[in-house]
């Protein structure tokens, strides 16, 4: 228990809070109407213009609710308590004052865990307060407590579902650093094979052949230099405690794979315009792990596909890649996808420093576009 309790006063705020959406400016243009209106409008009111002036005073909190939740959860209950005690105890009664349980959702939501138990507190002292001074009967009470409980749970539940998720995707786009980091591994340890080669073949002939050693030497530094320009495209090696193995991994040249895979419906053609051999490793296997993903979704979600089509253009600067199906429209996945195949190739070809894109096509199916910088992104 200790240990559960220090856990969760030590939880750090959710990243990602928005400031102000358009949503805030328009609650605040409905609510402090609706409180001039109600306040004219209501001849039971007692202290009428402290009554009115506070609750419009405290309609700003919630454009601050995301960014400083505690400070508008003291602000708006500390204030709600303070006034029944230095006017009267029906005081501050307008139905407009139902905005401020967003305050206590807000906090649950979005602050951290010291905010969230010190906020916790103070609105239950707020309701105990209000039991206190004669203000909330006992079916009042439970009702009021069971409100706010269910706010402030609410905000909880979004909180860790938005936390599971981030916490997803990082899963994704640590496996597909791992993944790369493996080509690369590959690719580096190619040329450092060929680099021993070259050198031991230089040693056994430099003796009775030296024209023949600086050849040697010529090929190990060209090696060298590409084995230094792959490795600058690591941007963070993660590997398992099994060595990665130096079988040469699939480039853009082995795209016809996809083809010979397809096993009948739907088709898949590949099409390469341009010199695919000249790409550096470390892209040409990015283009056809995007592709193979790309591939894969396409056989899972387009509906009564009967081809898809894998373009790759290669020119001086850039590859791009971009695969099409031609599936129903209404069977198309939406942008909004909540898989993360996606997430895995934007993150590979960011890595690179590329892009990949994905959405509907403009008549049917489903397209997938990629553009990576044809030697790979620098360190």
């Amino acid at each position: 228990m200790p240990g559960l309790l220090r856990s969760l006063w030590d939880e750090p705020r959710p990243p990602g809070a928005p400031r102000r959406v358009w949503r805030d400016w328009l609650l605040v243009a409905v609510l402090v109407p609706a409180a001039l209106l109600e306040g004219l409008l209501r001849a039971d009111l007692p202290w009428r213009a402290v009554t009115v002036v506070v609750t419009v005073g405290l309609v700003p909190t919630l454009l601050w609710r995301r960014t400083r939740p505690l400070l508008m959860v003291v602000i708006a209950f500390g204030t709600c308590a303070l006034v029944p005690l230095l006017t009267d105890r029906d005081a501050l009664d307008l139905n407009v004052l139902v905005y401020v349980p967003l305050l206590a959702y807000a906090l649950f939501r979005w602050g951290s865990g010291r905010e969230v138990v010190t906020g916790a507190a103070i609105i239950v002292g707020k309701l105990c307060l209000a039991v206190a001074l004669g203000q909330l009967g006992l079916a009042d009470t439970v009702a009021g407590f069971a409100f706010l409980f269910a706010i402030m749970a609410l905000g909880a539940a979004l909180r860790y579902r938005a936390g599971a998720r981030q916490r997803e995707l990082d899963r994704v786009k640590l496996l597909e650093r791992e993944r790369l980091a493996r080509d690369l591994h590959d690719t580096v340890a190619h040329h450092v094979s060929a680099m021993a080669v070259r050198a031991q073949a230089g040693l056994a002939l430099a003796a009775t052949r030296p024209d023949a050693a600086t050849d040697a030497l010529r090929v190990i530094e060209a090696e060298a230099s590409r084995a230094l320009t792959e490795m600058r495209g690591i941007v963070r090696v993660l590997r398992e405690d099994n060595p990665p193995a130096l079988a040469p991994t699939p480039q853009v040249t082995d795209l016809d794979r996809l083809a010979d895979e397809s096993g009948g419906e739907p088709a898949v053609d590949v099409e390469i315009v341009g010199d695919a051999g000249a790409l550096a490793p470390s892209v040409g296997s990015a283009i056809y792990r995007l592709a193979q993903e790309s591939v894969t979704n396409a056989r899972r979600h387009a509906r009564h596909a009967t081809r898809i089509q894998v373009r790759v253009v290669v020119d001086d600067t850039t590859v791009r890649l971009r695969v099409t199906d031609d599936g129903e429209p209404s069977a198309v996945r939406p942008a909004r996808s909540t898989g993360y195949g996606l997430v895995g190739m934007t993150e590979r070809a960011g890595l690179l420093g590329g892009t990949c894109e994905a959405g509907p096509g403009p008549e049917q199916g489903w397209v997938v576009t990629a553009v990576l910088p044809r030697a790979g992104a620098a360190a």
